[in-house]
């Protein structure tokens, strides 16, 4: 009973509402709207902007049709005027001037270098023969003349006689320094034994260079060095 009397005070209103009201007046806003505006749009868009989008594009590719045949009107017009201004008659000045001119330019240039040449290897010679005549020649001359033959002199007179009293200063040198020596070691035995006493001295005689003792022998060897000084103590 409840139940009968809910569904009675909602679900019937509800559903009477919905099915006899809002549904036909749902169905009235779509035909109101189909009919008002979408069929209006429709055969407009189809009836107006499509020929006019076509036309449009029509127009703009008639224009840019006449743009590119302008364009290329244009481009042959500057190319044939840049031809025929520029690029003929300075092809013309190149070929016809520029280009014998260079040839000949570079042909005179070949014969300056070549002129430069001999003239440089002419005066090359000019100076080295002059060289040789002024300087080289005088200076082998003078060379063989005077200083080889002064050479030759100071060589064989003069530096073998200061070479040989050189050498006959150092033997004397040599030979006084070796008297001194003996004179002192006389000197020396004769003050030890009229100190400590012993034999008479023994009569004076030249000074002679001991010889030297090679080891392991008694034999002297007049080339080796002497043998070192025993001193008065050891020889008394």
């Amino acid at each position: 009973m409840t139940v009968w009397v809910l569904t009675a005070l909602f679900v019937w209103p509800v559903v009477g509402a919905w099915r006899y009201l809002l549904v036909p007046l749902a169905l009235a806003l779509d035909r109101l709207v189909k009919y008002l505006i979408v069929a209006p749009l429709a055969w407009a868009y189809r009836a107006l902007l499509t020929p006019l989008g076509h036309g449009i594009a029509w127009l703009a590719d008639v224009v840019a049709s006449g743009v590119v045949a302008v364009g290329r009107g244009l481009g042959t017009a500057v190319a044939w005027l840049v031809m025929t201004v520029l690029v003929t008659p300075v092809r013309w000045f190149w070929q016809r001037v520029l280009t014998p001119f260079g040839r000949e330019v570079a042909a005179a240039i070949g014969v300056a270098w070549r002129i430069a040449g001999y003239l440089s290897r002419a005066v090359g010679r000019a100076l080295a023969w002059l060289a040789w005549h002024l300087i080289g020649a005088p200076v082998a001359w003078t060379y063989r003349t005077v200083c080889t033959p002064v050479g030759h002199f100071v060589r064989d007179m003069v530096w073998a006689l200061a070479r040989r009293a050189a050498a006959e200063a150092g033997r004397a040198a040599r030979g006084a320094l070796r008297t001194a020596r003996e004179t002192v070691r006389q000197a020396r035995r004769d003050a030890w034994r009229a100190l400590v006493g012993g034999g008479p001295a023994p009569e004076p005689r030249e000074p002679v260079a001991p010889l030297a003792r090679t080891l392991g022998s008694t034999t002297t060897v007049p080339s080796a060095a002497p043998e070192p000084e025993i001193s008065l103590r050891k020889q008394g």
